[in-house]
Formats: C-alpha cells, sequence, structure tokens
C-alpha cells in the first residue's frame, strides 16, 4: 500500500504493517519518515532495533536469522535493513519475499531504499513485498514548494516569521533542507521574542544553498539567466567537475536538437513525447523549443566541444567561462563573449 508521508502518522495509529518501505533521496525527509516509525512501534512494544547495512556483499541469509531469533530482553523487534541500492539482487529477492510470505510473529521489518524508479516497482519482487507492506516514497522539496515548507518548519519550532524571512531563508539555504532545519534550531535558541524577520536571517543564517547540474539545466532551459549564473556559480565554489556538467549539458543539448527538428516537422506534442519529458519538465522545455531554432541548439553543441580542449590544455580560453556563456545563451541571453 502506498503512503503518503503527510498520511503516514494516521496510519500508524491505525494498524501497524509487517514491512515499511522508506524510498527517497533527500536524507532529511528519509530520517525523519524512519524516526516517525521507530517511535510508533516503540510505544506498540517493539522495544528491540537491529540495524542491518546491505551493500555489496552482503549475505542475506542473516536477514532469516535476524528475524526469527528473539533477544532475551525483547518479545518484539524491528528489523531494519539500509540497502544501498534498490536492486537487492537473486538473494535479495529472495529472502524479502520469503519475509513477506510469511512474517516473523514479533517481527516488523523496515526498508530503506534509495529512490524507486517506476520500473523498479514495477517488478515481480516488489509487487510482492508492496502487498504487504506500508511504501512510503519521499520526495524531494521543489523550490515552488519551499517557502510553504520553510513556513511550516517556523510554526513547528514555535516562531512566526515574516514572509520576507522566509524568503531570505528560503535562499540562503536553497535546497538544504538539513541546514534549513539547524538554522532554525539556532534561531530559536537565540529569538527573544518568537518572531523572526529578515534582517534576523540575514545576520546570522550562513549561505548553504545546495546545488546540482540538474538545477543548473532546470534554470538553463527555462530561461532564467539569474539563477543560471547562480546555479552555476555554487557548483563552481563547490568543486564541481566542469567535465561532468558539460557531458550532462551535451545529453540536454541533443535531446533539445532531436525535438526542435520534430517541433519543426510536426507539432509540439509530438516532439515533447519524442523527447521522453516528465511532465513537470514540459513548460520549461516548451518554452526553450519556441525560444531557439535548430541552429541555435545546434551551435551550443558544437561550443561544447572546446571546453574539453580548454580543461587539457589544448585550446586557449577558462572552461568555466565558455560553460557560462553557454548556458546563458541556453537561458536566452548571452552577457559574455566567446572571446572573454
Amino acid at each position: 500500500m502506498k503512503l503518503y508521508p503527510d498520511k503516514l502518522p494516521a496510519e500508524l495509529k491505525k494498524k501497524i504493517a509487517p514491512i515499511y518501505i522508506v524510498s527517497g533521496d533527500e536524507p532529511l525527509l528519509v530520517q525523519e519518515t524512519c524516526d516517525l516509525i521507530r517511535s510508533s512501534l516503540k510505544k506498540a512494544g517493539y522495544t528491540e532495533r537491529e540495524l542491518l547495512h546491505a551493500d555489496a556483499g552482503f549475505n542475506w541469509e542473516q536477514v532469516s536469522y535476524s528475524a526469527n531469533s528473539m533477544s532475551l530482553f525483547a518479545e518484539q523487534k524491528l528489523l531494519e535493513i539500509r540497502m544501498s541500492s534498490a536492486k537487492p539482487g537473486k538473494d535479495g529477492i529472495a529472502a524479502l519475499n520469503a519475509f513477506a510470505a510469511s512474517p516473523p510473529d514479533g517481527t516488523i521489518l523496515m526498508l530503506v531504499m534509495p529512490r524507486l524508479d517506476q520500473s523498479t516497482q514495477k517488478t515481480k519482487w516488489f509487487k510482492t513485498i508492496e502487498h504487504s507492506a506500508a511504501f512510503v516514497q519521499i520526495w524531494p522539496i521543489e523550490l515552488k514548494d519551499m517557502p510553504r515548507w520553510i513556513d511550516n518548519r517556523f510554526k513547528r519550532a514555535g516562531l512566526v516569521a515574516t514572509r520576507d524571512a522566509v524568503a531570505a531563508m528560503v535562499e540562503r539555504v536553497e535546497g538544504n533542507l538539513l541546514a534549513a532545519v539547524q538554522e532554525i534550531e539556532r534561531i530559536k535558541l537565540v529569538s527573544e521574542d518568537g518572531k523572526v524577520d529578515a534582517r534576523l536571517i540575514q545576520q546570522g543564517v550562513a549561505d548553504s544553498s545546495r546545488y546540482d547540474v540538474f538545477a543548473l539545466l532546470d534554470a538553463a532551459v527555462g530561461g532564467n539567466p539569474v539563477r543560471t549564473l547562480k546555479v552555476l556559480g555554487g557548483l563552481q565554489l563547490e568543486g564541481g567537475e566542469v567535465l561532468y556538467i558539460v557531458a550532462m549539458l551535451v545529453r540536454e543539448l541533443r535531446g533539445l536538437v532531436l525535438m526542435a527538428n520534430e517541433f519543426k516537422a510536426t507539432s509540439l506534442d509530438s516532439a515533447l513525447r519524442k523527447g521522453r519529458i516528465w511532465a513537470k519538465r514540459k513548460n520549461l522545455v516548451s518554452n526553450c523549443l519556441r525560444s531557439h531554432s535548430v541552429g541555435d541548439f545546434q551551435d551550443m553543441l558544437s561550443r561544447t566541444a572546446t571546453i574539453d580542449g580548454m580543461v587539457k590544455g589544448v585550446n586557449s580560453g577558462n572552461p568555466w567561462n565558455e560553460l557560462t556563456s553557454i548556458t546563458l545563451q541556453l537561458a536566452g541571453t548571452r552577457l559574455l563573449s566567446r572571446s572573454n
């Protein structure tokens, strides 16, 4: 049974499932979900917890042994398995299916896994387990939802934040939920009246923004040059590998060339289908295809080839400057010339 994270507390009060699956790539939200499950199970009498780490070389026979053996001090326990991969392998599938087919009395299994894609969720082994499980899938907090999430976190801490304070916090800790929670706890300690304004945020909150190449691509494809510069600058400051970023940009541009040709020959809808664009990115990509020609995308793609030579010293120029120029062109502006 699939559960949205906000429905989990009520479900835990109603009944206890023999298996819990927590899947996601956002460490803070995954951790808090696991904490909630552990706390509820402990209140229900599952006072012992055994933790196993299923990484490469893990002996899955240990799951059967642990599930069927109780300690001298507790009659009920939680068996928690933290999986480094969403693919448990042949032995793992056999062990998990065996548990799901006949859950041992007094033992609850909790699987903590990386984000599961749709193809994995459709596999026979996962459907077998899910049939007996409560499956909680954790999604990252999108940028547009961050203000509400931050505001709710302030309220949970007993603080009242102004709209400007929330906006300032979002800007400073963008994408880094753990940093946001830590900063809110710090503000709680120093706040005298429980009220938080933008000045307090600006004076005390370090810039803990976390950037990644996918945020960069979305900013550029979405025609946002200011955010493109900010994210790219963050990647550079964090020591991002320029050739990796270029490789991801090349993949994006090749897809845009393919879709631009299809758009020119048939229709926008056909182009988006051919590019297999997710629903959440359709508006971004649609606007990008309307703003650029096939030749524009081909020009940007050809320019990426020079960056490898710059990194290796074959071509003159600064690779980060050229990468900035290309991504800004994709975002719809040219702030740097190729000679710079």
